[in-house]
């Protein structure tokens, strides 16, 4: 499938390894372990896991929870032994993540050609409303919404069904704009056009239909939406 700028009236975007870089809680975690990029990759990992694993055993939790958990088991994979107060601060950097250098400016111009972009995100109402804080962004985006409202999880149908219904627009009439590729892919499979913003020249899932859109930044979606 081929992307249809003339199909789109609604935007939404991921938050986590979208708007946000995951990977800047290393600055918090080199203050505490050695070994910072093998435990913040296991960490982010296995909170996905957690999202996923959640939704098919039925035992939802607000993400931020499940975001201890996932960084709890990720010291202890390597013997990291620290303090609840500890842990609670390097959990609390969740709150200020480092935006990518083309959101701000990227969103504004999806805004000022007309669109309406919402957040989209696993995240609860407490970790968006920060993140859409701490990124600069609360004039450019017209809501944010969470995972919560509904508990569950992307990469269920059921976020997407549900970010069409509180955007107001018919779920084919949305471009869903993710780095993280089973976000992508759920947005897709529940019928909304998918986008995937590849900023580091990553490869795409070989198992996977091809995203309908690939951009490096949000710039390179407003110029793919002015075709």
């Amino acid at each position: 499938m081929s992307f249809d700028p003339t199909a789109v009236d609604t935007i939404t975007v991921d938050s986590y390894g979208t708007l946000v870089d995951p990977h800047s809680v290393e600055a918090t975690l080199e203050e505490h372990v050695d070994e910072i990029r093998p435990i913040s990759t296991l960490w982010r990992s296995r909170s996905i896991m957690y999202t996923m694993v959640g939704n098919f055993v039925d035992d939802y939790q607000p993400f931020y929870e499940m975001n201890r958990d996932a960084l709890r088991f990720a010291l202890e994979s390597h013997g990291v032994d620290l303090t609840s107060e500890t842990i609670e601060e390097i959990l609390s950097t969740y709150h200020d993540l480092d935006p990518f250098d083309d959101v701000r400016d990227g969103l504004e111009t999806l805004t000022d050609a007309g669109y309406d972009v919402y957040v989209l995100s696993n995240g609860n109402p407490e970790m968006l409303e920060s993140m859409v804080e701490s990124a600069d962004i609360e004039d450019v985006i017209a809501d944010a919404i969470s995972a919560h409202e509904i508990r569950t999880f992307k990469p269920d149908a059921d976020i997407y069904r549900h970010a069409a219904a509180r955007t107001g627009t018919p779920i084919e009439s949305i471009a869903h704009v993710a780095g993280p590729t089973f976000d992508v892919r759920g947005a897709m499979h529940a019928g909304m056009q998918g986008v995937w913003i590849n900023r580091d020249d990553g490869p795409w899932d070989p198992s996977a239909t091809e995203p309908d859109l690939t951009v490096e930044t949000f710039f390179d979606l407003t110029d793919e939406l002015a075709g």
